[in-house]
């Protein structure tokens, strides 16, 4: 069978199995990478303020977590027959994904919020942003919520297929261990300044293609108009090059104002605005989530008419 084709049937499953399963609760293997990361971290970063000393530990430790990982994958692809590796897709991209676990973040907060629970809803969303939750009102929240559902969408949703497609298991393993060293590494302070910097610009480039196809799925099934005069005027004002566009396009389609002020343990940090309309609301982090479920959808079905006009002209030939 093409491997297109097989590469599309592959992205269905793990979809279909990522929405009847959800993340694995216990032993999930990002979860190991991370505390691998941090063992090997804590062993290098030993000069964090030293430039150059700390930039080239920075992509030795890079290369000491990410190569062992691709070189067992390419291993496997040579080891196991093609149905026994088509099933190891299946289950590395389901590993991968995230969009039932970012489905069940995001309601956890639209949920409280529509109860009027402010202080479960700030709690919740104290989960999976770094901000100071206690310090947000109910717009605070929603507009943090939403703008979680919008920038993760890109990067453990479609940026995981996208990788997959280019790339297969080397591709959507690199891309996650990479998303996940920035998210560790990539701060802006003292101790990860240099360290975390290679991890960070290979986060960059990697989310670069990935990001802006994302803000096309959620202008075209938003407010296109807005969402395209969001991304292209505001998002270059963002201090990050990949979620600018995420978020000032999601902002436009659900015609809502994100960015501006917020609370962080350090202080206030004055953001641009993105998008344009009525404060968030718990409706917000729900539309958020709607954007990201119908592009999945959209990028399946697009995916699907591919491989079968590539089937229809090869039984043509």
């Amino acid at each position: 069978m093409n491997a297109f084709i097989l590469s599309v049937i592959v992205c269905l499953l793990a979809v279909l199995l990522d929405r009847w399963l959800g993340e694995p609760r216990r032993w999930h293997p990002l979860i190991g990478f991370g505390r691998l990361a941090g063992v090997v971290e804590r062993w290098l970063n030993r000069s964090p303020m030293h430039r150059g000393l700390s930039l080239s530990l920075g992509l030795l430790g890079v290369l000491i977590i990410v190569l062992p990982v691709l070189m067992m994958a390419e291993l496997l692809r040579w080891t196991f027959n093609e149905w026994a590796y088509l099933l190891l897709q299946v289950v590395v991209l389901y590993l991968a994904l995230s969009i039932r676990g970012l489905t069940e973040h995001g309601r956890a907060v639209s949920e409280a919020l529509h109860s009027g629970d402010l202080e479960n809803a700030r709690e919740q969303v104290g989960r999976i942003v770094s901000r100071d939750a206690k310090a947000l009102d109910d717009s605070g929240v929603a507009a943090a919520a939403t703008e979680s559902m919008l920038e993760n969408g890109a990067d453990a949703v479609f940026a995981s297929l996208f990788w997959f497609l280019v790339a297969g298991i080397p591709g959507v393993l690199l891309h996650r261990m990479v998303n996940t060293l920035d998210a560790m590494w990539g701060y802006r302070n003292e101790r990860y300044l240099y360290f975390g910097r290679v991890a960070a610009r290979l986060d960059d480039v990697m989310n670069w293609v990935p990001a802006r196809l994302t803000a096309l799925t959620y202008a075209l099934l938003g407010n296109t108009r807005l969402a395209w005069r969001c991304w292209q005027t505001q998002a270059p004002q963002w201090d990050s090059p990949n979620a600018g566009p995420v978020m000032a396009a999601g902002a436009g389609a659900l015609e809502v104002s994100l960015g501006g002020p917020a609370p962080y343990a350090t202080g206030v940090k004055q953001r641009p605005v993105l998008g344009q309309g009525a404060a968030a609301s718990a409706d917000t982090v729900d539309g958020a989530l709607r954007l990201v479920w119908m592009g999945v959808w959209l990028w399946l079905g697009v995916l699907a008419l591919f491989a079968l006009a590539g089937l229809l002209s090869g039984i043509g030939a």
